[in-house]
Parts: C-alpha cells; structure tokens; sequence
C-alpha cells in the first residue's frame, strides 16, 4: 500500500507506518501545489492520502479522486501530537474508502 503524506503533516511521522511504502508531498516535488490539483496527482498514483486539513472535504468533491483521504484530527500539528493517532490510522488504512474522507482522531 502507497501513502502520502501531506506537506503540513510532519514527514517524520513516515516512520510509523512500518510495512508501508510512505512519501511525502515535499519529496514528490509538489508542495505548494493547490488542493486540487494536488489529489488529481496523488489520485491513483498513491492508495492513501493522510492530511490534517479538517476543510479538504469542503473543498473538494473527493469522490472524483481515486485515493482513500485519512484526516488526522490531534491537538496539533506537532508529531508527538499524531503520533498518537498512529494506531487508529493503522486500523482503518485497507477499509478506508476511496473518493472520500475518513476521520481519524483518539476516540
């Protein structure tokens, strides 16, 4: 399974999906790129797309996208903070569905 990670996701949290083929937005070349045009790339080239971006499914129809997006939901941004999300993310990562947001978050 191929994920990537969101530029606003800590890349050091790639560490915790062991097993996994993991990128970054940053390595891929793209950051800055705009939402949209952003999952039109990831669409299909990567299963899971993970963000903490809370108003991506606002934004976007999702369901054009060819890729499973987890939101993570933590305190903040910082990687201790996901990092507790961690085992939840691993749980749903093969049944979330794709062309659509699955949030994540400690309960």
């Amino acid at each position: 399974m191929k994920i990537i990670l969101d530029e606003c996701v800590d890349r050091r949290l790639a560490r915790e999906f062991i097993g996994y083929e993991v990128s970054t937005v940053p390595k891929m070349g793209w950051a800055g790129i705009k939402n949209g045009q952003l999952l039109a790339r990831v669409s299909g080239a990567f299963d899971v797309f993970i963000t903490v971006d809370r108003n991506l499914s606002f934004e976007q129809n999702l369901s054009q996208f060819d890729v499973a997006i987890i939101v993570l939901q933590a305190r903040s941004n910082r990687l201790a903070d996901l990092k507790a999300l961690v085992p939840n993310t691993l749980e749903i990562l093969a049944e979330a569905p794709k062309g659509a947001a699955t949030l994540v978050d400690l309960g």
